[in-house]
C-alpha cells in the first residue's frame, strides 16, 4: 500500500460526517423531556413554523415517518437544516426549559426522524391534481426547491433550470461535507423530483435560455439564484498561483473524485469572518494544511460566523488575526504565494453611530509566510441576471413590491433566497431561504388560481 494511497484515504476520512447522529434510545429520552408547549415558543422561533412539539410527539410514540412529513411539510429542505440551522440562536433558544435546566435538542432529534426517513426510502409527499398553469424556477438551491415542492402539490407544472450538474444549490455544493454530506440534500432534491417536477440540469438562465424566453412561455417565474463568487480583494498578487475564491475552493471538497494532497503540511491564511470562511478554514485542515490563521480586518465581535462554526475552528487548530487587513500577497519568482503583508486596524466610531470603521494603523505592516490565501470576504450578486429580467434592484438586492409574496417590479417574477437578502432585508440562512421559497409559492397560488377562482 502506497504512502500516496493511504495519505488520500486519510484525507477522504477527514471529509466524513463530523457528528453521529442520536441512537433510538437517546431519541426516545430526549423527546420525553420535552413538556410538548401549547403555542409553542420553539415553533415561533423556526421561520418555517414547524410544529415542534408535534414530530417530537410523533417520535416518542414511535411514529418516524409521521415526525419526518411533519417536519418536510414546513421545511422543505429540513433534513439539511436539522445539521446546519443555528438552533441555539433559534428553536432550542426559545425552548422554555432553558430557564429551569437544558432545552429539548431539537436539532438533532429533527435530524434522528429525518436520517430515518432517507435510510428507509420514505416518500413523503403526493403532487396536487393538475391546475393547468406553469413556472420556471431559476435556481434548485434551498429557496428554488422550496418554491418547487409547494407549487407541485398545489398543482402546477414546475420546471427547475439549475446551472449546475445536481440540483440542491449551496446545500450540495457550498456547506462542507464534514457538516452536511451532499446525499442529504440530494435526497431532498428527489422528494421534490418524484412530484413530477422537471429538472434542466447544466441550463445557465441568461445563457442557455433567455429571461425573456422564460417570462413568455411561463404564467409565472421564480428568480432563486442564490449568489455568485468572492468579489475581488482589489490588492496586489490576486494573479498569483495559490489564491482561492472560497466558494469553488469548498464546492471542490464536494465534488472531486480524489481529494488534492497539495495542501499537506502548508500554510493557509482565510480572509474574511464569515461562514464560508470558517468552512474554507476547516477544509484546509482537514486537507491536511499544517498551519491555517483566519484574517479578519475587525474583531471576534463583529464576526458573521455563527458562534458554533467559531468554536468548531477553533477546536480544529485555526488561529485567529483580529484587526489585521491584507495589504498585499507576495510571489516569488514562479508567481506562487510566499505570503501576505498584513496591516494592523483599529475601529473607529461612525458619524452616523452605526457600525465601527476599520481604519489601519500608520506603520503596523507585517508579513505572514503562507503558502496559499483563500478568499472569502462575501458573494457578488447575480446583477446581470436581474437586469436582463428588467427587475427593480439596490445593488443586486431584488427590490419587491409585496414582501411577504416575493412579488418583484414584474408581475410574472417572483424572487426568494439570497437575491433579495441584503440591505436591511432578511438574513441568509438556509431555513429563511426555504421559507421564502414557501411564500412565492403561496403567492403565486393565490393570484394564479385562487384568484381566478374567485373571480369565475
Amino acid at each position: 500500500m502506497s504512502t500516496t494511497f493511504i495519505s488520500l484515504t486519510e484525507l477522504k476520512r477527514n471529509f466524513a460526517e463530523v457528528k453521529a447522529g442520536m441512537k433510538p434510545k437517546e431519541a426516545i429520552e430526549e423527546s420525553n423531556r420535552c413538556l410538548f408547549c401549547y403555542d409553542a415558543p420553539c415553533t415561533h422561533a423556526c421561520p418555517t413554523g414547524i410544529d415542534i412539539p408535534s414530530f417530537i410527539k410523533k417520535i416518542a410514540t414511535g411514529n418516524l415517518k409521521g415526525s419526518a412529513r411533519t417536519i418536510m411539510d414546513a421545511n422543505p429542505v429540513g433534513a439539511s437544516c436539522s445539521r446546519v440551522c443555528p438552533t441555539e440562536e433559534l428553536c432550542e433558544g426559545a425552548c422554555v426549559l432553558n430557564h429551569s435546566s437544558k432545552p429539548i435538542l431539537i436539532g438533532q432529534l429533527q435530524r434522528y426522524a429525518t436520517d430515518w426517513a432517507i435510510k428507509n426510502e420514505q416518500i413523503l409527499f403526493k403532487a396536487g391534481a393538475s391546475n393547468g398553469k406553469t413556472v420556471a424556477i431559476v435556481g434548485s438551491g434551498p429557496a428554488g426547491l422550496a418554491a418547487a415542492r409547494e407549487l407541485a402539490r398545489f398543482g402546477f407544472k414546475v420546471t427547475v433550470f439549475e446551472a449546475k450538474e445536481q440540483a440542491g444549490g449551496l446545500d450540495t455544493y457550498g456547506i462542507v461535507s464534514f457538516r452536511l454530506p451532499p446525499e442529504i440534500s440530494l435526497w431532498e432534491v428527489e422528494q421534490v423530483r418524484q412530484l413530477g417536477v422537471e429538472f434542466r440540469m447544466n441550463t445557465r438562465v441568461g445563457v442557455d435560455v433567455s429571461a425573456a424566453e422564460l417570462v413568455r412561455d411561463y404564467d409565472a417565474v421564480v428568480l432563486a439564484v442564490g449568489m455568485s463568487k468572492v468579489p475581488m480583494l482589489g490588492i496586489e498578487g490576486e494573479e498569483l498561483t495559490g489564491v482561492y475564491d472560497a466558494i469553488d475552493f469548498v464546492e471542490a471538497t464536494k465534488t472531486a473524485p480524489d481529494l488534492d494532497e497539495s495542501f499537506i503540511g502548508k500554510r493557509i491564511a482565510v480572509i474574511g469572518a464569515g461562514n464560508t470562511a470558517i468552512d474554507a478554514a476547516t477544509c484546509s485542515v482537514r486537507l491536511g494544511a499544517g498551519n491555517v490563521q483566519i484574517v479578519y480586518r475587525r474583531t471576534q465581535e463583529e464576526m458573521t460566523a455563527y458562534d458554533f462554526e467559531y468554536e468548531f475552528a477553533k477546536l480544529d487548530g485555526v488561529a485567529f488575526q483580529w484587526l489585521t487587513a491584507p495589504k498585499r500577497i507576495l510571489g516569488d519568482e514562479q508567481g506562487n504565494v510566499i505570503g501576505i503583508e498584513c496591516v494592523r486596524m483599529e475601529l473607529l466610531e461612525t458619524d452616523d453611530g452605526g457600525r465601527k470603521r476599520p481604519v489601519p494603523i500608520a506603520g503596523s505592516e507585517f508579513v505572514i509566510d503562507v503558502d496559499a490565501v483563500i478568499k472569502a470576504i462575501g458573494q457578488t450578486k447575480h446583477i446581470s441576471l436581474i437586469e436582463q429580467f428588467g427587475l427593480a434592484h439596490s445593488r443586486g438586492t431584488v427590490t419587491l413590491v409585496d414582501a411577504a409574496a416575493g412579488m418583484t417590479s414584474n408581475p410574472k417574477v417572483f424572487a426568494a433566497g439570497d437575491v433579495i437578502f441584503g440591505d436591511g432585508q432578511g438574513e441568509a440562512m438556509v431555513v429563511s431561504a426555504a421559507q421564502q421559497g414557501k411564500l412565492v409559492a403561496y403567492a403565486i397560488y393565490k393570484q394564479l388560481v385562487k384568484g381566478q377562482e374567485a373571480s369565475a
